[in-house]
């Protein structure tokens, strides 16, 4: 006879849903943004070569990005084993939730980093005075990147609190 369907069957569906949001939505935010960023560079270049490496540092901070997606998508994925611990669907629902609180909110990131990049970098060839106010803004940017992973490593942590076993 059949047992009765728990939906637990298709709990690490989701978890790994969630490694794999966390991972491609933030690298989708580092592409954007060093691609974005980086056209500035170079159309920045042409004028002041000079400053290309000074203007280097959004690319660089749209690349971290990627970094806190790999990070979440690690964690989920170490935290997925149900042949050594029961995986419920409370389970697979936080792994996706910490997934998307940080792919997402990288993706949102690189479209800032991206934006503020290019035109800063252009606005700092013209007034070399702007270069602090466009790391600041830089700096806020990447910290809503920062927001999701630390809620993503939250949520992800209360994955296996569901029940006690």
């Amino acid at each position: 006879m059949a047992t009765a369907f728990s939906g637990d069957e298709t709990a690490p569906f989701f978890g790994f849903l969630g490694a794999a949001a966390a991972l491609v939505f933030s690298c989708m935010g580092a592409a954007y943004g060093t691609a974005k960023s980086g056209v500035g560079v170079a159309s920045m270049g042409v004028m002041r070569p000079e400053l290309v490496m000074k203007s280097i540092v959004p690319v660089v901070m749209a690349g971290v990005l990627g970094i806190y997606g790999l990070i979440i998508a690690v964690i989920i994925s170490t935290g997925i084993n149900p042949k050594a611990k029961s995986y419920y669907l409370f389970d697979g629902y936080a792994h996706l939730s910490s997934g998307l609180a940080c792919g997402l909110a990288g993706l949102s990131a690189g479209m800032a980093i991206g934006i503020v990049g290019d035109a800063g970098v252009r606005a700092n060839a013209q007034q070399p005075k702007l270069f602090v106010g466009m790391i600041l803004i830089l700096i806020f940017a990447e910290a809503l990147a920062l927001y999701g992973l630390i809620v993503g490593i939250i949520l992800s942590s209360r994955a296996g609190q569901s029940r006690a076993d």
